[in-house]
């Protein structure tokens, strides 16, 4: 009986000792137990959005939107232009100059302003009310279609102008007011090049 007595009170000492041993690696950090709930991160449970990285359609205001559905129409219209300027005979060799190195500037950043409206999850047209400043009408491209040689150089240049300025005054609102960095950057961009082909326009077109 003693023997017995010894045993089974030795096994309740190993089991002790195990016990405490699984307390003390647990307050230490070492190995928790797998049911504890102090290791978790409990805001992962919340519901809140993570904070590591926001989604893309975030990363963008009204502004943006706006300049992106806008610049789009009015790029594609400065590229028909030009290549009707590229179409005819008898065009001053600078004047089609200007109209190829447009043609070439804004072609891609139409393809580049229409994926940014894509990853944000935009319309790809322009909410009404809205004006894109600059934007010739039906009637003004029929006169430049019809037009021929000098005539429609002058004309090109004369429409051109005041193209480009509506664009100028569209980039700037956007570098005021948008939020996203590629879209101010192009917005910067815009009004740097198509300033300065403003005043080789002015100058060139009282030479024709």
């Amino acid at each position: 009986m003693k023997t017995q007595k010894y045993l089974a009170l030795s096994a309740t000492a190993v089991a002790a000792a195990i016990a405490l041993g699984g307390c003390a690696s647990a307050s230490n950090g070492t190995s928790a137990p797998v049911n504890s709930m102090n290791g978790m991160d409990h805001g992962s449970m919340s519901g809140s959005a993570p904070t590591s990285s926001s989604p893309a359609a975030a990363d963008h205001n009204a502004a943006d939107t706006m300049f992106t559905q806008g610049m789009i129409p009015h790029h594609q219209q400065a590229v028909e232009m030009s290549d009707l300027m590229l179409g005819k005979n008898d065009v001053p060799a600078p004047v089609k100059d200007l109209a190829t190195k447009i043609k070439a500037a804004q072609g891609p950043e139409i393809a580049t302003m229409t994926g940014w409206l894509k990853t944000w999850n935009e319309s790809a047209t322009m909410a009404p009310g809205h004006t894109m400043e600059g934007m010739m009408g039906d009637d003004d491209l029929t006169r430049l279609k019809a037009a021929q040689g000098t005539e429609a150089a002058k004309l090109f240049l004369t429409q051109m102008i005041a193209h480009h300025q509506g664009a100028v005054t569209m980039a700037k609102s956007e570098i005021a007011d948008g939020t996203n960095a590629a879209a101010v950057a192009l917005a910067k961009s815009i009004v740097t090049a198509q300033e300065a082909e403003i005043k080789d326009m002015q100058t060139l077109l009282p030479t024709l």
